[in-house]
């Protein structure tokens, strides 16, 4: 598992991050999310070793990372943000000196070289120099290296960055099964990716913790709302005056361009309250010709930046109660 504990870093005044606590247990995927200077990759520099809490704790799979490093990285796999290579290298030969430097020996060697080289299908370029790759290759060398040991955690910092939509289903698939018997933090800007494939998310922001939790319940505190769109061929302000009129109903907007034809309204009513019978109802009693009347689910890149707003006036979002000094991601 990983484990933080006040985890905190301090660069001389600055703050980058600021009493962290976290855990993520073996088998689940977490998104660790916030906007550009939130502090995400400095913890994750600080959980891989390659930077030094200013105070607080950290642990891979029990082994601390102040304490006990050595031992804390030979179980993690990580790859970072803009993952460097040696450029001189050759993909086979930069993976051969990567099972060096983990001790990789005999059949188990050949074994996961194998693996990574075909599951990331790097044969075409497996005698290329690595500067002489594409930038979406490069992605996968850097994605090899931290699988290679077949490590009980990963830390993945932009794992898509670079890919087309088929290598990026490809890795998203490979980290799902990945993540089956392994623990996974999973950074991205791409927001929908998170929801693919993660089991729940941390949201920071200005180097501490706004919210945590699974994605469903963050769309239910964030967003206490259902809501309904709607396409009607009618009169627009008489659509909307009625429909505002229907109990339950807290919202309605015309999101349809001005002028004729039919206006496309968003209608959020109280969670738990289902109006879509009345919309049709009304529609049917009026002659309104009813073209489209479907619900939709919040997104997490709404509550991302519902969240992160909040935070950037003044904290009108409070943090999610899941987000104490003991709260478990699950």
């Amino acid at each position: 598992m990983i484990k933080t504990q006040n985890l905190t870093k301090n660069y001389d005044g600055l703050l980058a991050v600021d009493d962290l606590t976290f855990t993520v247990e073996p088998g689940e995927v977490l998104g660790f999310l916030g906007p550009n200077g939130a502090g995400k990759s400095t913890t994750m520099r600080m959980l891989a070793g390659f930077i030094t809490p200013t105070s607080g704790t950290g642990s891979i799979c029990g082994h601390d990372i102040s304490a006990d490093p050595l031992a804390a990285k030979a179980a993690l796999g990580y790859l970072p943000e803009g993952a460097p290579h040696y450029g001189d290298m050759t993909v086979g030969g930069f993976l051969d000196f990567i099972a060096d430097l983990r001790r990789l020996e005999g059949a188990h060697r050949k074994t996961r070289l194998d693996y990574v080289i075909g599951r990331l299908q790097l044969e075409p370029v497996i005698a290329q120099t690595i500067e002489t790759l594409s930038k979406g290759f490069k992605r996968r060398v850097g994605l090899a290296q931290a699988i290679v040991h077949d490590p009980k955690v990963l830390i993945l910092d932009e794992p898509t960055d670079g890919l087309d939509p088929n290598q990026r289903g490809e890795t998203l698939e490979l980290i799902r099964t990945l993540a089956s018997e392994r623990t996974v933090i999973l950074s991205t800007h791409i927001l929908p990716e998170v929801a693919m494939v993660c089991t729940g998310v941390v949201i920071i922001n200005r180097g501490g913790i706004v919210a945590q939790g699974p994605i469903d319940r963050l769309v239910e505190e964030f967003f206490p709302t259902a809501r309904v769109e709607v396409e009607i061929v009618g009169p627009r302000g008489a659509v909307l005056d009625a429909v505002r009129a229907i109990p339950g109903v807290v919202r309605v907007e015309d999101s349809a361009p001005a002028g004729e034809g039919p206006g496309r309204f968003v209608v959020e009513s109280a969670r738990g309250r289902d109006v879509r019978g009345e919309i049709f109802q009304l529609a049917a009693q009026q002659k309104w010709n009813l073209l489209e009347l479907r619900q939709v689910g919040m997104t997490l890149e709404e509550v991302f930046i519902r969240i992160v707003a909040g935070e950037e006036t003044d904290g009108a979002v409070s943090p999610s109660p899941a987000a104490g000094p003991t709260a478990v991601v699950s």
